[in-house]
């Protein structure tokens, strides 16, 4: 995994083959589960080990309905990291730990299916590189790309 310091712009990152990671899932020693471009089109993607840059990932389609669900809970994750970052939320008021955000937990349950990698999942290896932005979290994503290579 590159280190952050610098980063990448946009259009560099786009001419090397790198996609936009919409959405972040998990995290363990990188992007472990989210939503990311594969050529241009939002899929899904869960590391299949604990290795970032050893262990393929399952990447399978997202569906537009789907995208656009992660899109609206993601929105709401970053208004409230926003609000912890200004001092003005707490741990507990984190829409993730359930019961805090009605949207958010319907969210939840419509999205857990689309979450699930099919059989019939792509293997794919991650190359991951940081864009220079300031900000780790945004409402777009967040400050690394990746590019997905073939196993082997």
């Amino acid at each position: 995994m590159d280190d952050k310091p610098g980063g990448y712009d946009e259009r560099t990152l786009i001419a090397d083959g790198f996609g936009r990671v919409h959405v972040e899932l998990d995290r363990n020693d990188g992007p472990f589960k989210g939503l990311a471009d594969v050529d241009g089109v939002p899929h899904y993607f869960e590391r299949l080990g604990f290795d970032a840059l050893e262990d393929p990932y399952a990447v399978w389609p997202a569906g537009e309905e789907a995208v656009a669900m992660e899109r609206e809970q993601w929105s709401i994750y970053i208004r409230w990291l926003r609000r912890h970052e200004a001092g003005e939320a707490d741990h507990d008021s984190h829409p993730g730990t359930g019961g805090v955000d009605a949207r958010y937990d319907e969210l939840e349950s419509l999205l857990a299916p689309h979450r699930r990698a099919p059989a019939d999942a792509r293997r794919l290896m991650a190359r991951w590189r940081f864009d220079d932005g300031d900000e780790r979290y945004r409402f777009d994503g967040i400050d690394q790309w990746v590019r997905w290579d073939p196993v082997g």
